[in-house]
């Protein structure tokens, strides 16, 4: 008899960000009232399904977008420190309006590789973390339904991995808005299908979906 078993990856809604901060793991980033409001919709589409288990990134920004579905469920949230923001050497630096860090020389040392990239965690290692809580979650869950929420990057690169992609790729063309859903389906331990739906599409500012980097990347991943 088939075992079937979905994980969904969720990534979290809008973040409050107003100074255009490449935050990344920093404390003290938490949803904007939009994002709150793609959270809860988000929870409401998805709160009639059989789901069994939540996963979270220990960020702020992760926590509060899980609260409305772990409330509609009645779940526990699992804190997991293997779902959390990328490494990134440009955390905390500026990247919106003229006071942009591509503009200083002194940061294109670090863009030298995108594969690796040289200025950030490894993709592979990425890869690796989020397959490992993948997993864990898909036992926890065993002919059920769970989901973790994470971050853009991470859902993306485990995307890739998955779909035996390479990682080199254009940060401006993944397919990961706000309050998105990555789904696989197992059936036991063998992965049947990859899906994908955006149940908060609808709410996300024109402007952020041609968004080129999220809170986990260089705003380029090459050299300028």
């Amino acid at each position: 008899m088939s075992e079937k078993t979905t994980v969904h990856l969720l990534r979290h809604g809008e973040v409050h960000n107003p100074q255009g901060v490449l935050y990344g793991r920093m404390d003290g980033y938490h949803l904007s009232d939009l994002g709150e409001q793609m959270a809860q919709v988000v929870a409401d589409a998805i709160k009639d399904r059989d789901i069994t288990h939540l996963r979270v990134s220990p960020l702020e920004r992760a926590q509060e977008t899980a609260r409305p579905l772990a409330d509609a469920r009645d779940l526990a949230i699992t804190t997991d420190d293997r779902v959390i923001e990328s490494g990134n050497l440009f955390q905390g630096k500026r990247f919106a309006g003229g006071d942009n860090a591509l503009k200083d020389p002194r940061t294109w040392r670090h863009l030298w590789n995108p594969f690796r990239p040289s200025w950030g965690e490894p993709f592979k290692e990425v890869a690796a973390r989020m397959m490992a809580a993948v997993e864990d979650a898909r036992d926890e869950a065993r002919g059920h339904e769970a989901v973790i929420v994470s971050h853009q990057l991470p859902i993306w690169v485990t995307r890739l991995h998955v779909e035996k992609r390479s990682f080199l790729h254009d940060p401006r063309k993944r397919q990961c808005t706000l309050c998105s859903l990555t789904s696989l389906t197992y059936d036991g331990d063998r992965l049947t299908s990859l899906s994908y739906s955006e149940p908060a599409g609808h709410l996300i500012p024109v402007k952020d979906k041609a968004a080129p980097f999220s809170a986990g990347d260089a705003p380029e991943e090459k050299r300028p």
